[in-house]
């Protein structure tokens, strides 16, 4: 780009009882690309026996908006909790979350979902036995449905288990939302659901079935941060914008993007990978309408190369593990370096500095300390 710049197992429940230079033109097309609106939040539904076990890895992660416990599968309409676990309504215990696309996908919550169940049994989850208790993954559309598909069958080939994975994949049914006191179990009776999770045999499976990963089976920091999702899974999770600019080498509009006039302290981030880029410190007014840094957060955390597109000699700047558009460099910045990182906002995310620790990014507190 040119830039001028009570519980679910009736035995465990009675124990647990981001000078202004030429016009600036995109890509190799010579178009800029005019801001997308964020898209709406999506929504998951997994079944994976005790709903109570299940909310809990969920409701942590980051870009999860709500879980929600709940029945779906079967045909009773308005099922009671009693009337499920009678195991006569067909319906299963499952969760339905509502989560941001742009901050987690969809593929990453399959990821965390299988790593919570043991597949290979079809009558049920440890401790609790039955049809009501059994493990699916209900798909909205048929990007879900590919997606789930596509992950059992990598499942299968891991060699993780020796038994045949069982876990059904099914569209969407009707969701019935649990009864109050279901909901943050996992919070509201601590103690209790410790005990449960415990006594039924799940955290001990997860502990030595994921033994790389976090003690309660989800994805470690590293394994998040860093990761790079599938061509397919960032076509879902990210706006059309930042697909054209991080996987098709765009460009957004100047003076009408996400980061150009952001002034608060914090990091900046890599849209895809969640690798940090470049610090608040770093930035300055260039007057081009795009995000300028006058260096990286680290040597290491950009790739450069020969842009010849246009008709012109100019530097790329891509992400290092995603592989993905950020931008140009220019030494027309200002000292000590004299460079420019002129920087698209659509191939970023900005963490605030009071968000730092909370969103694993801890270490990277000290840059703004006085």
């Amino acid at each position: 780009m040119l830039y001028g710049i009570p519980g679910t197992g009736a035995l465990l429940v009675m124990a647990a009882v981001i000078a202004v230079p030429p016009p600036a033109v995109g890509g190799d097309t010579g178009e800029t690309i005019a801001a997308a609106p964020h898209r709406a939040p999506s929504t998951a539904v997994f079944a994976g026996g005790c709903f109570w076990c299940m909310e809990e890895p969920f409701d942590r992660l980051d870009g999860v908006l709500e879980v929600v416990p709940g029945y779906t599968g079967g045909t009773t309409e308005n099922p009671s909790y009693s009337d499920v676990i009678s195991g006569r309504t067909g319906h299963m215990e499952a969760v339905r979350i509502t989560y941001d696309p742009q901050r987690i996908s969809y593929g990453e919550l399959l990821r965390v979902f299988w790593r919570q169940i043991d597949p290979t049994d079809d009558g049920g989850q440890f401790a609790d036995r039955g049809s009501q208790y059994r493990t699916a993954i209900f798909y909205l559309d048929d990007e879900q449905r590919r997606l789930a598909e596509q992950s059992r069958k990598d499942l299968e080939q891991s060699g993780r288990f020796s038994k045949p994975l069982v876990t059904q994949i099914r569209p969407a049914a009707a969701f019935y939302g649990a009864e109050d006191y279901h909901r943050g179990y996992y919070r509201s009776s601590p103690f209790h659901y410790k005990m449960y999770r415990s006594g039924s045999g799940r955290e001990a499976f997860l502990k030595e079935t994921w033994k790389e990963s976090a003690p309660d089976g989800t994805l470690t920091p590293g394994e998040r941060r860093y990761h790079v999702p599938s061509d397919e899974e960032l076509k879902q999770s990210l706006t059309p914008l930042q697909y054209r600019v991080t996987r098709q080498g765009g460009t957004e509009q100047p003076f009408r993007n996400e980061y150009w006039d952001n002034h608060r302290e914090g990091i900046y981030v890599d849209v895809i990978s969640g690798e940090p880029l470049f610090s608040s410190r770093d930035k300055y007014d260039s007057g081009t309408g795009w995000p300028s840094f006058t260096r990286p957060l680290s040597k290491d955390a950009v790739t450069k190369r020969e842009d010849r597109s246009l008709g012109m000699m100019r530097t790329e700047v891509r992400g290092l593990r995603s592989d993905s558009h950020l931008g140009h460099v220019f030494p027309d910045g200002p000292p000590p370096a004299g460079l420019r990182y002129c920087i698209n906002s659509a191939s970023l995310r900005f963490i605030p500095r009071e968000d730092l620790a909370g969103e694993g990014y801890g270490e990277y507190r000290v840059l703004f300390e006085e």
